[in-house]
């Protein structure tokens, strides 16, 4: 279990924006539900059973009532849309939200990549028809990988193909290539397309028009997934609707979730360097690292002032270091949280009126007048 500390919380903050932005743009409308699970309720798609699902967190109220906190949100969900959908004019709908959730795994690892506890975004589908669930399955698709391409990993990202379980032939992952990986995937680099080792067999790779010689083995971490549901939570728990000819039919569903916590362990995972992290520009905490040195001289820090509020009237977030260090220690912690961009006011720089501007991906310094960032 991790504490989001302000900087870390404000990548997380980004990370979701990105998120709710390409949810909203394939028609999602946000919720947020209770943590909180009734007893009744996942029984009857029994899912409450600990032989069927072993990472419950239960606790016994005080009126000796059961309650459990919720590893997934099918359930929940579905039940509310009972209330919402009765007519095929109700249909589709695509309903998500940003929630934590909580999974008593018996080995989490990885630091914030598998935790107990954490945030996700899980999106569900409501459909009246195969074709129309179809229909937004391949645009949820095209969704996550504006997503990882927008959060920059995007070129290392790839969609592949996955055990269905008990839902469907076949889920998809987006796998992300890096040693830091817990997963074994077979990737064809030329189509984009991998496949998870647990369902790497001839079958699969001729049915998926693949070939065995042009499969490298790569390890990787799963940033986000999509499933088809089918019937499995609309019949029992009855969510149906009414078609054109009067006749009463079960909602087609579908899933899909990204960890947002998961998410920004990969980014830090692919992109850092030797001296720490490297955040893309879409995801950082700040925009400007900026690095006050010599602030014991007025002068200095009064530039510097200036310099940190013009930013932010333009609208570039500034994190102004005027810790009272060394140069030594101010530049090795600005290359530790990895802000795209540091400007070094120096007394030296105010004195012939320039200041460093430095790259933080690329390590290029260049000089450039004060005025111009007032």
């Amino acid at each position: 279990m991790y504490s989001l500390l302000p900087l870390g919380l404000r990548v997380i903050k980004n990370i979701e924006n990105i998120i709710r932005d390409e949810m909203n743009n394939i028609g999602g409308q946000e919720i947020l539900m209770t943590a909180l699970q009734e007893k009744d309720l996942w029984e009857k798609t029994n899912r409450w059973d600990d032989e069927v699902m072993d990472n419950w967190f239960k606790t016994r109220l005080k009126n000796d009532s059961v309650l459990g906190l919720a590893t997934t949100h099918e359930e929940p969900l579905t039940a509310i849309m009972k209330e919402h959908v009765s007519s095929y004019r109700d249909l589709p709908k695509y309903v998500y939200q940003f929630q934590t959730k909580f999974r008593n795994e018996l080995r989490p690892k990885g630091g914030i990549l598998r935790g107990r506890e954490f945030l996700m975004k899980d999106l569900y589908s409501f459909s009246k028809t195969q074709k129309e669930h179809d229909d937004f399955y391949e645009k949820s698709k095209v969704a996550y990988k504006n997503i990882f391409n927008r959060i920059g990993i995007g070129d290392k990202t790839f969609i592949t193909f996955a055990s269905g379980g008990t839902f469907s032939r076949y889920s998809h992952e987006f796998q992300t290539i890096t040693s830091a990986g817990e997963d074994t995937i077979y990737l064809d680099r030329e189509s984009g397309i991998a496949i998870n080792k647990e369902v790497y067999i001839d079958e699969v790779i001729e049915e998926l028009g693949l070939k065995k010689e042009n499969l490298v083995e790569e390890r990787a971490i799963e940033v986000g997934n999509i499933f088809p549901l089918g019937l499995k939570f609309s019949e029992p728990l009855g969510l149906l609707y009414t078609d054109e000819n009067g006749e009463k039919r079960p909602v087609i569903m579908g899933s899909y979730g990204i960890g947002l916590g998961r998410l920004m362990g990969t980014v830090v995972e692919v992109l850092s360097d030797e001296k720490g992290i490297v955040w893309p520009e879409s995801i950082a905490p700040f925009g400007v690292h900026l690095i006050e040195i010599s602030s014991k001289d007025e002068k200095v820090k009064k530039v510097a002032e200036e310099v940190s509020k013009s930013l932010e009237k333009s609208g570039i977030e500034v994190l102004h270091d005027d810790r009272e260090l060394r140069a030594g220690e101010k530049f090795a912690d600005a290359d530790l949280l990895g802000i795209p961009r540091q400007i070094i006011i120096s007394e030296r720089g105010v004195t012939a009126q320039t200041a460093e501007i430095k790259n933080r991906k690329t390590g290029e310094v260049s000089i450039v007048d004060i005025q111009e960032l007032k």
